[in-house]
């Protein structure tokens, strides 16, 4: 059998409040309540890790550092990645300092490659980077502009030591189509970083699929929409990936 994949919950926070998005647009948030119960819940599921991300942030429409860094006080020392929004030093010091295992960089890898190259150099495993792909084709600020092809920016991150990336099918994520294998096939086979699928998944034969890959390099899952719309709970989830 395939070795374990990391389970992340994700914990998405727009105007201090947990919500889920459709295809990463904004408007289309549902709201879930306190992110720090919705946390909760996870951690006292079993999650090991919550992917923890400020869209407010992502959008470029404000920001919530207050209450992403009480998820993470509260957090039980739960290793937390963040994302959104992490486009210069001070924007990921603040996230660093307010106690993220691990942080995503998203557009700032796309359109400041130097800047990227400096803290993956400075920071290793505390950097990953996420490529939110539309086909072949990284999107960028917020999923609204075009960020370039996805095996150049591959290569250069790939040059510049990348630790690890998360890999999103915009078309699919927080619609329940499943997972896009072959894209993340494709990735796996261009790097021996490991790599965290996210977008798509709806049931537990998609975690199964995706375990599946983990010998191919896949590390982890980001479970949002499923999760939230009650497809399966995360202690089934967590069973399925092996734990």
């Amino acid at each position: 059998m395939s070795g374990k994949l990391v389970l992340l919950p994700a914990v998405d926070v727009a105007d201090g409040k947990a919500v889920r998005l459709s295809q990463g647009a904004a408007g289309t948030e549902t709201d879930y309540g306190s992110p720090i119960e919705a946390a909760q819940l996870f951690i006292d599921a079993g999650a090991e890790w919550i992917h923890l991300v400020d869209l407010d942030a992502a959008f470029s429409r404000g920001e919530n550092r207050a209450i992403i860094k009480s998820v993470i006080d509260n957090s039980n020392g739960i290793n937390i990645e963040l994302s959104g929004g992490i486009r210069d030093t001070d924007s990921l010091d603040a996230a660093l300092a307010a106690g993220a295992t691990r942080v995503n960089l998203g557009t700032a890898a796309l359109e400041n490659p130097e800047w990227t190259a400096e803290v993956i150099a400075l920071h290793g495993e505390k950097i990953a980077v996420g490529l939110d792909v539309r086909g072949t084709t990284l999107a960028a600020r917020g999923w609204t502009e075009d960020g370039g092809d996805l095996f150049e920016v591959l290569e250069r991150l790939e040059a510049a030591g990348c630790a690890r990336y998360v890999v999103t099918d915009v078309t699919k994520d927080g619609m329940l189509l499943g997972p896009n294998i072959e894209m993340l096939k494709q990735v796996l086979a261009r790097t021996n970083k490991p790599v965290i699928a996210s977008g798509g998944i709806s049931s537990l034969d998609d975690l199964k699929n995706l375990r599946e890959l983990v010998p191919l390099g896949l590390e982890g899952a980001i479970l949002g929409k499923s999760l939230y719309a009650g497809k399966f709970t995360l202690e089934q989830a967590l069973v399925v990936a092996g734990y």
